[in-house]
């Protein structure tokens, strides 16, 4: 997310492999069409290099035949490549088990995510935090021998309000969840 390091969003689109770049717009941005857009921009980089998000967005325009009501036809492929450029995800979980290392005994971690794919790893953490753990390896264990988890999860997944999304449309897709530690 240092736009001072690491590769741009049109280098990454420059250089990347198609059956990756298929990888990561189905992956990301849950793009159903992902091979059509792959396609057309390998196929527009041979003859010129994509160097306007106007660019990119009119050839993913141009490549989906379907559109949803409500949303532009590029919004996921963009996600996508912001996610993959950012390494977004790999960041969520890092900095997710660094905020449990540091939080005390009854500190809450709160997590706001905005997209499904952030909103999963945080359920999935907190839930793999909350519970007990136990390696089926060594079985039969006895109670004693599994491992408590750190986290308790408190209440459930919260939604903006329609009031709050009245007042800041982009709440609309936020999702906050909240642990604490024991």
């Amino acid at each position: 997310m240092d736009h001072l390091s690491g590769l741009s969003a049109a280098q990454w689109l420059a250089e990347v492999d198609e059956r990756d770049l298929v990888q990561v717009l189905f992956e990301f941005g849950e793009e159903r069409f992902a091979r059509r857009i792959a396609r057309a921009i390998v196929e527009q980089r041979r003859e010129q290099p994509l160097s306007t998000t106007r660019q990119l967005a009119e050839l993913i325009v141009n490549s989906v035949p379907v559109r949803e009501k409500h949303k532009h036809p590029a919004t996921r492929t963009f996600q996508a490549i912001r996610i993959a450029v950012n390494r977004e995800l790999e960041e969520l979980k890092y900095g997710l088990e660094q905020a449990v290392n540091v939080l005390k005994p009854g500190g809450r971690l709160v997590v706001i995510s905005f997209h499904s794919l952030e909103d999963r790893i945080a359920k999935r953490f907190i839930r793999a935090e909350s519970g007990a753990k136990h390696d089926p390896g060594r079985l039969p264990i006895m109670e004693s021998e599994i491992k408590k988890g750190i986290l308790r999860k408190v209440g459930k997944a919260v939604k903006a309000g329609q009031d709050e999304v009245t007042q800041n449309p982009r709440a609309r897709s936020a999702i906050m969840r909240v642990a604490e530690r024991l």
